[in-house]
């Protein structure tokens, strides 16, 4: 069905073969592949190169489009349930055709209207596309090519009762503790964590903000530039409730005092029993 080189599901480089009413059609001389006519760039000619995101349509047939889905073969996204029907969910990965997530590929019942955390890959069988939230059959579990402190890309996903799954650097599954978490995170950002450790079962625990002395200066200039926008003054000190600190400045306690003991050492501001204030 496909071309020996075109990988369906990914960015394709392909050559402009012909041109008909429907299209531009690309590819090379075993078969062509369909670029509908709204998708074609100003200027594109016969012998040009482009490239293109290759999937199939709802007749099975090979199509492509200058869109860029939200998802890629062999990645994961947080994506949003837009239909339901007998067979599946729907979802919504920016393209025209939906992305199925069929019954059999479905961790839980997914409603319309809710997003999850998604794999998409090929179903070798029929050529299609599809999702899954099965996502322990895609993630590395065996070997954690990481190390505890490095820093790490991560796609937040479900919140749980201990805290939020995580992607990590795409490939591995890990989660941010409630109790770690000092900024406001949402399922379906993409963010920067730090690894603290790996547990024996490979389980992969992380924190939001880089712990020990690398954390001191960063967080003492959020405090420093806070309290310039806040006229020079913040109500908060080292008897304050860590949820009030949370909530004014997304980070701990622990490293609030860090930040306001570094700023006080360099005659940036004072201290008493009322907060900080600029000098």
């Amino acid at each position: 069905m496909s071309l020996p080189l075109v990988e369906i599901g990914r960015i394709n480089k392909l050559e402009v073969l012909k041109s008909t009413e429907q299209g531009l059609y690309l590819g090379d001389s075993v078969e062509e592949i369909l670029l509908p006519n709204k998708y074609i760039p100003e200027g594109l000619e016969i012998g040009d190169y482009i490239d293109v995101f290759i999937y199939t349509d709802s007749e099975d047939r090979l199509i492509a489009t200058t869109l860029t889905p939200h998802i890629m073969r062999g990645e994961f996204a947080y994506l949003k349930v837009k239909d339901a029907t007998s067979f599946g969910t729907f979802m919504d990965w920016g393209l025209e055709k939906d992305l199925l997530v069929p019954f059999k590929e479905q961790l839980e019942r997914m409603d319309v209207g809710k997003s999850y955390l998604v794999y998409m890959y090929l179903d070798n069988v029929t050529d299609r596309l599809v999702g899954s939230t099965h996502l322990n059959k895609f993630v590395e579990q065996n070997t954690i090519e990481l190390e505890e402190g490095e820093e790490v890309q991560i796609l937040v996903g479900n919140d749980t009762d201990l805290g939020f799954q995580c992607i990590v650097n795409g490939k591995y599954k890990g989660l941010v503790y409630k109790n770690q978490i000092f900024k406001d995170i949402q399922p379906g950002d993409t963010t920067s964590a730090f690894v603290k450790q790996i547990r024996p079962d490979n389980k992969i625990d992380l924190v939001l903000e880089r712990t020990g002395h690398e954390s001191i200066e960063p967080n003492a200039e959020k405090v420093f530039e806070v309290l310039k926008k806040n006229e020079g003054f913040l109500p908060l000190h080292d008897k304050s409730d860590p949820d009030e600190i949370k909530r004014l400045l997304q980070m701990s306690k622990k490293n609030f005092k860090k930040a306001i003991g570094t700023l006080y050492r360099q005659r940036l501001v004072t201290l008493d029993d009322k907060g900080i204030t600029l000098k």
